[in-house]
């Protein structure tokens, strides 16, 4: 039977978590070893130039493309892009967004499907009150979370800007007049952009640097919004996990928003104001990207349901 080989980021970034849940999942169709594999998953092409040269050239190689920040495809980006896009046979984009971006640059297949998502992780959890007290939030307040790094790793004093951490500032200051007490919950490391901001806008907050997968969908169980304020995304998983256990979620127009959000919920900063949470369309619409489900499209197109 034709086999896959997936390779690593070890970054224990999301790309790692869907490696894991694969080879769990399907490991009957995988190899943990690139030369006893058919083809070659490049599920975190930025490591591409890891794998041997030969194997690149011998066997069918499929690469995810998870976003083009194209504020930072400069000279050297491209150079790389088109030095890997050489070995790649099929592209696999997580989003209609992605596709159009990657369509400017190469004439390869392009295959767009939303990564699955696990529900043994992502739940709604109905009796609530008990998390208000594990994680001491205020439960007279509103709610507003932001699980995704906001500053640069090499300057921790910078926004990553494609992240849109000053837009969430501005998002905020709105929330900060409309509603009463607000209460913001950040998750994750690289926070330091809007941790400074909340201080000098005077909003509370609760900050939870390290959390585990349990304590994560806890947190999004207490919120009453969620904010993606993102100019540029691969995902984000975050509307995916929202839309699972139920969180009201905004988002701009990034990545998978549109595949999963109702249009009433996907934003710009000129009608951010008017952006409502849609929580039946956004978990009807994830259902099929559930596990074990959410693997078949994936299976068809890394062509391993023949056997050779």
């Amino acid at each position: 039977m034709n086999k896959v080989y997936l390779n690593k980021a070890g970054e224990n970034w999301v790309v790692d978590r869907f490696r894991r849940e694969w080879y769990s999942e399907k490991s009957e169709i995988s190899s943990r070893y690139a030369f006893n594999a058919s083809s070659i998953w490049l599920i975190a092409p930025w490591t591409w130039k890891k794998m041997k040269k030969k194997h690149l050239e011998k066997k069918r190689v499929i690469c995810t493309i998870h976003h083009i920040d194209e504020d930072k495809f400069d000279e050297n980006a491209k150079k790389d892009f088109y030095s890997r896009d050489k070995f790649v046979d099929i592209y696999h984009a997580i989003s209609l967004n992605t596709k159009n971006q990657l369509s400017k640059y190469t004439k390869k297949p392009i295959v767009t499907i939303p990564f699955w998502i696990n529900n043994n992780i992502w739940f709604q959890i109905h009796k609530k009150e008990y998390l208000f007290e594990k994680y001491k939030l205020p439960n007279d307040s509103f709610l507003i979370g932001s699980f995704q790094r906001d500053t640069e790793g090499h300057d921790l004093q910078k926004p990553k800007l494609s992240k849109g951490p000053d837009q969430f500032v501005e998002i905020i200051k709105y929330f900060k007049i409309s509603k009463k007490n607000i209460h913001i919950i950040l998750t994750g490391k690289r926070r330091d952009y809007l941790l400074r901001k909340l201080e000098e806008i005077g909003v509370d907050y609760s900050y939870f640097k390290m959390t585990n997968f349990k304590e994560l969908n806890e947190l999004y169980n207490c919120l009453d919004l969620y904010v993606v304020a993102s100019r540029v995304e691969g995902g984000p998983q975050s509307i995916m996990e929202c839309g699972l256990n139920k969180t009201p979620i905004i988002s701009t127009n990034v990545g998978i928003a549109p595949e999963i959000l109702s249009p009433e919920s996907i934003f710009n900063m000129t009608n951010f104001r008017k952006a409502k949470p849609n929580i039946k369309i956004a978990f009807d619409n994830v259902q099929k990207y559930l596990i074990p489900k959410g693997f078949d499209n994936f299976i068809k197109m890394l062509e391993l349901d023949n056997e050779s």
